[in-house]
């Protein structure tokens, strides 16, 4: 590959899009369904805007939405695309649903869909691929050009953990209560290319790095890392990658927007850059895995310890001046409650789980609630 495929492509404009990651789900018993490939293949009748493809296993579905100016038209979209796949789901007796885990399939039982590139996968990565039946939720935002992107790429950083939290929606994981909001992210974190981008910040230096680890033989496309963050040259986009798929297409276009906010507000207000962020990434990391919106963060700039939940608020402040540009009120009202009363997806499957006594049953209420079934 030569560094003219690297070139980046240039957006005017800052839309959204995102790649939301769901499950298959076998109605009789609420374990995982290797049904993808038939699926997928009804699927293709359809017509439809976006994108439906396989995953790596078998018992997954991604959904890529089109490209969005802004929060109504997002919602909008994947409010058909919901209605669309639950309703011939419904027909084929499969259930579909968010969560970033299913809570007791077990990783030994899957199977890797068949095509190249995870059929690679499995051969380079062993039983990591199986492990990586998780579900998550990737949002793209568009950038005017290489070195805007890269700028975002570390100036989110900081706002990683908040993600993490509000998306938090997988505290079961191979059939027990992992004391984490977020378990998703250690199965991510096992994969060697996985974490933080280099320290770089003009497109040109990045386009060297790319060739350099090429040469290497360490990696054969920008697909190949497996980042928190990380440019999308292809589509002109950072992508965030932190992210489990949400309990309902509502909260994925919410944290849409809050992403849209934030580039907006960083790229006027232009942040100064620090590479100090990264001293404490991994430690907020784990604690927003850990604790979601419970967590306890460090700012390494201030050198201070802070409430992630009441950083949030102070984060919703600010953007509440760009929220009527991007149509986002309602989507920020939305985050700040959720800040608020220290509401996640986590928090939920929790309560279901208490209340129903199974993990089955806590997967048929996922079902319900992603489909909007009642």
């Amino acid at each position: 590959m030569s560094s003219s495929l690297l070139s980046f492509k240039e957006n005017e404009n800052l839309t959204i899009g995102i790649e939301l990651e769901l499950q298959l789900v076998n109605l009789q018993t609420f374990n995982l369904a290797r049904e993808a490939e038939d699926f997928l293949r009804r699927l293709s009748l359809l017509s439809f805007p976006g994108e439906i493809k396989p995953e790596i296993t078998q018992a997954m579905l991604e959904i890529n939405s089109s490209v969005h100016p802004s929060y109504p038209s997002l919602l909008k979209e994947l409010k058909m695309l919901r209605h669309l796949i639950a309703d011939e789901a419904y027909q084929t007796h499969i259930g579909i649903c968010g969560g970033g885990t299913h809570p007791f399939q077990k990783w030994k039982e899957q199977q890797i869909f068949e095509t190249e590139r995870f059929k690679n996968t499995s051969e380079q990565y062993g039983y990591l691929a199986q492990q990586f039946t998780v579900f998550g939720q990737h949002i793209h935002i568009a950038c005017k050009n290489g070195d805007e992107a890269l700028y975002l790429c570390h100036a989110l950083a900081a706002y990683v953990p908040h993600f993490i939290a509000l998306s938090a929606a997988s505290p079961f994981n191979q059939g027990v209560d992992t004391a984490f909001d977020c378990s998703r992210l250690a199965v991510i974190s096992a994969f060697p290319l996985s974490g933080t981008p280099p320290w770089l910040l003009a497109w040109d230096e990045f386009t060297t790095y790319f060739e350099n680890m090429q040469q290497l033989g360490v990696v054969k496309s920008m697909k190949d890392f497996y980042w928190d963050l990380r440019p999308k040259p292809e589509f002109g986009t950072v992508e965030l990658r932190i992210c489990d798929t949400p309990l309902t297409i509502e909260k994925a276009a919410e944290l849409a927007a809050f992403a849209q906010l934030l580039a907006a507000w960083l790229l006027d207000k232009r942040v100064s850059l620090s590479s100090d962020v990264y001293l404490t990434y991994l430690f907020n990391r784990f604690r927003a895995s850990r604790y979601g919106l419970e967590a306890v963060i460090v700012d390494p700039l201030k050198k201070v310890s802070l409430s992630l939940a009441r950083d949030l608020m102070r984060i919703c402040h600010q953007l509440d001046a760009y929220a009527d540009s991007f149509e986002a009120e309602e989507a920020l009202m939305q985050i700040r409650e959720a800040a608020l009363r220290r509401d996640n997806g986590a928090k939920l499957l929790r309560t279901y789980y208490t209340q129903l006594h199974t993990l089955n049953d806590t997967v048929r209420k996922q079902v319900e609630l992603w489909t909007n079934r009642k």
